[in-house]
């Protein structure tokens, strides 16, 4: 279900930056969900959006909410896709964790933790209480520990490391096993041309 949350909002936002808009804002109570439970954006203040060029959109005003924007749009003082890409990643970080962004001291935050428990091997502690029955052989193991890489990816310090939103649809639709893709593949590579 959280792997579902997840894509929603991801194909949300790529269908905002396909359209050279930002949301400026994303975080979990910009969410909502439909009667399938099909995840949707909200308040993406396009009163507030500029665009200067097709390739770059821009929110010159807010920059969003505290624990979820980006480090550069805080120096900046302006929203981008790449600012979009690092909210969504502390959203999948909180939506995998059951940790609030909010909840760390002022030198630890959500992403330096799930990179401390990584290192040091202690995968079951990033699991909210709800997931610790997941069995590692499991599709939804797998969901958990694509998410885990997906929202790290997505809060890269440099905005030019983050995969834009595009790609990280295409790697959560590539958890996604199907008759032709082995429960075994890399869904974060994408296949070389042919």
């Amino acid at each position: 279900m959280r792997h579902l949350i997840a894509l929603g909002i991801a194909r949300g936002l790529a269908f905002l930056h396909a359209s050279n808009t930002v949301h400026g804002d994303v975080k979990p109570q910009n969410v909502l969900f439909d009667a399938d439970f099909e995840a949707h954006l909200s308040d993406f203040g396009l009163d507030r959006l500029t665009i200067t060029t097709p390739a770059e959109a821009s929110t010159s005003t807010s920059v969003g909410t505290l624990g979820y924007v980006s480090p550069e749009a805080v120096l900046r003082g302006e929203a981008t896709k790449e600012s979009d890409v690092y909210s969504f990643g502390i959203v999948m970080l909180e939506l995998l964790t059951g940790k609030r962004a909010l909840m760390f001291t002022e030198d630890e935050d959500i992403v330096k933790w799930v990179k401390k428990q990584l290192q040091r091997g202690q995968i079951a502690e990033l699991l909210e209480p709800g997931l610790l029955e997941l069995d590692p052989e499991s599709s939804e193991w797998e969901e958990f520990l694509l998410g885990i890489k997906v929202g790290l990816l997505c809060t890269a310090p440099d905005p030019l490391d983050r995969p834009t939103m595009s790609d990280v649809v295409f790697m959560l639709e590539g958890c996604r096993v199907g008759p032709d893709i082995p429960s075994s593949a890399d869904p974060t590579s994408k296949p070389s041309p042919a």
